[in-house]
């Protein structure tokens, strides 16, 4: 059994020091393929955006917004993979979970790349993210496996210093593929990814979970855990709150390609701006750290939120004065972009906060509820585009302002002001 030393740090022991349940995978090696592992979901999403347009094309879609499902899809699969994902890592292990989500996510890229109408291609991408929840829960598991306390939170913070790097990156390599071949090799892409993963970690992540930590999977546990969750003011209105705004991020996503590349004429600029704004909630997540113990959680991410709304409400305004061009759009955009990442790490956690006894279950019911919400805003978001930047700021008010409302019935009216997390129940 591994010493303490695995879970825990001492005043002698480095900063990097290796823990025993990863080896022979050390320290650097275990954080590479730890991030590598998270950005299999982020790939999948943000390297076929410039794709969307030849999707359209190729399957004769009569609705050029219909395109943009092939995100809802994986979207959907994602969210619902995570409910069950949590639970069987606790009860088999993560080895077992974890490959058996890789071969479903390499399988499942394949299918896409053969899919022969856009029905298939939608079910094979429904299909890959019910596969990219377990990558997912079981890189996050693994951590809290192998480490814990500081050294816990010096990996997962190297571990997104990785993975933000993806949804910058992703557009571009999506759009120099689609300049070298035709879109199905986006997917070949991603299949060969998930191949390349699965051999990865069969042959050198070793099972993190020691025996004695299984669990059993039982119906009167997952019944507590649930109604510990919903008995929670703070973890249901976080919950719910972190849905909405996810809607807003989502639907940019989904309208991505279509309000920078076509209605602001970007073309192949479309993927070097993306990245400005995605670099942006890189930034705020590592201002996030440095602030939120100087200031709090409810603070910054009530603030941040209230801020976007009215970022939102400039841009219907300016739209509608005919105003809202390039280069007012991209500012505002940055800006919108920069805030989320003061929302969502701060919302998490609240919506955690309560469950520390029932963390596993909570977190994947948490997990998949925030993802299928904004899933669904999102897909709202994206078929509304109507050839204007129109939709695209009225989702970012009506989600904000949806996300605001939850947050006064959670917090019963105080925002703004740190309260004891006691007092809401």
């Amino acid at each position: 059994m591994p010493d303490s030393s695995s879970s825990s740090s001492t005043g002698a022991e480095p900063a990097d020091a290796p823990s025993l349940r990863h080896a022979p995978l050390g320290f650097a090696g275990f954080v590479a393929l730890i991030a590598a592992l998270m950005a299999l979901n982020a790939l999948a999403i943000d390297v076929m955006l410039p794709g969307l347009p030849a999707i359209g094309a190729a399957f004769a879609l009569s609705d050029p917004n219909q395109a943009q499902t092939v995100i809802s899809a994986y979207l959907a699969g994602f969210g619902i993979g995570q409910l069950l994902t949590g639970v069987l890592a606790d009860r088999y292990g993560r080895r077992p979970v974890l490959l058996t989500g890789l071969v479903l996510y390499a399988l499942a890229a394949f299918a896409c790349v053969a899919a022969p109408s856009m029905e298939m291609l939608l079910a094979a991408r429904f299909a890959q993210g019910l596969g990219s929840a377990a990558p997912r829960v079981v890189a996050v598991a693994a951590v809290r496996d192998c480490y814990g306390g500081r050294r816990m939170a010096r990996v997962m913070s190297l571990v997104m210093m990785v993975f933000m790097a993806v949804p910058v990156l992703a557009p571009s390599l999506g759009q120099i593929i689609l300049l070298l071949a035709p879109w199905r090799a986006v997917f070949g892409l991603l299949a060969l990814y998930g191949v390349v993963m699965l051999w990865l970690c069969w042959r050198l992540l070793p099972e993190t979970l020691h025996p004695e930590f299984r669990r059993p999977i039982r119906l009167d546990a997952i019944v507590e855990a649930l109604g510990s969750m919903t008995g929670s003011r703070q973890t249901m209105g976080y919950m719910l709150a972190a849905g909405a705004f996810l809607g807003a991020l989502f639907g940019f996503i989904n309208s991505a390609q279509q309000a920078l590349g076509e209605v602001l004429g970007l073309g192949e600029w479309f993927p070097a701006v993306f990245a400005v704004a995605a670099s942006s909630i890189a930034l705020a997540s590592f201002v996030n750290a440095r602030l939120v113990e100087r200031l709090g959680m409810r603070v910054l991410s009530h603030g941040a939120t209230i801020a976007y709304l009215a970022l939102a409400l400039a841009m219907i305004a300016l739209e509608r004065a005919g105003l809202l061009g390039l280069w007012v759009f991209l500012p505002l955009l940055t800006l919108s972009t920069l805030l989320v990442g003061l929302v969502f790490p701060n919302f998490n956690a609240l919506a955690m906060e309560p469950q520390a006894h029932v963390a596993g279950v909570a977190s994947s019911v948490i997990g998949a509820v925030t993802i299928l919400i904004g899933a669904g805003g999102g897909y709202l978001v994206g078929q509304a585009f109507d050839g204007t930047l129109l939709p695209l700021a009225v989702g970012f008010a009506v989600f904000a302002a949806a996300t605001l409302a939850v947050l006064f019935w959670a917090e019963r009216g105080r925002l703004l002001r740190p309260s004891p997390p006691e007092a809401i129940r």
